[in-house]
């Protein structure tokens, strides 16, 4: 698996911390990681509004298969990349959520404090969040038996949201140009998404944002 790390400006410090726990667990499940956000407080600046479109991208052009986001609660990265078709993010404050998240609603997003509750041992519970959202079988529901509906339903709200979206790309086109050239203009995010970018179509559409 394909894992995206992104962090904004208001939480930028804590992305080191970040990183080394995501990339402990990633590591032994023989995962990669990609740190396409900020990487520290002097970095390319982002808000948690450029979370979203950074996370759409590579999502929906197959850069990457999941996406770990978050900003000082949480509740505006998690708002911004469900704006979007192809990305379902849940929201995390303890491995329970990432579990639950993982079996019940087998999203493709994760969206975490940083600053609210960001206390002591928060690298220790950041740990066991990536723990129980990355390892083992994902979408076999809680409890088991109640796998076939949940199931069901996490696909029906897919379908849901697919219908009620513009065309993706239409729709990243309707954007303020320079939130676009903002979100695309991080040398790591433009590694990771041109690298391994399968829509012909979306990587063009970047390219000419640059």
């Amino acid at each position: 698996m394909k894992i995206a790390l992104m962090n904004e400006f208001s939480q930028a410090s804590k992305n080191a911390v970040v990183l080394t726990e995501l990339q402990a667990v990633a590591a032994e499940q023989n995962h990669t990681v990609f740190n396409v956000g900020m990487s520290d407080d002097n970095d390319h600046r982002l808000t948690y509004i450029h979370l979203g479109i950074i996370a759409s991208l590579l999502l929906n052009a197959k850069a990457v298969d999941f996406v770990v986001s978050g900003c000082g609660t949480g509740q505006g990265a998690l708002m911004s990349l469900n704006a979007y078709p192809g990305v379902t993010c849940g929201y995390c404050i303890d491995p329970a959520d990432a579990f639950l998240f993982a079996q019940i609603n087998n999203g493709n997003a994760l969206a975490l404090p940083f600053a609210k509750g960001f206390g002591w041992g928060a690298e220790l519970n950041i740990r066991y969040i990536f723990e129980k959202a990355f390892t083992g079988r994902k979408g076999q529901g809680y409890p088991p038996e109640r796998k076939e509906s949940q199931v069901a339903n996490a696909g029906i709200l897919t379908d849901v949201k697919n219908a009620l979206a513009k065309d993706y790309i239409s729709g990243l086109k309707a954007l303020d140009v320079e939130l676009l050239k903002t979100a695309v203009g991080g040398e790591r995010f433009q590694s990771c998404f041109f690298e391994h970018c399968q829509d012909v179509e979306l990587a063009k559409f970047v390219r000419s944002l640059l």
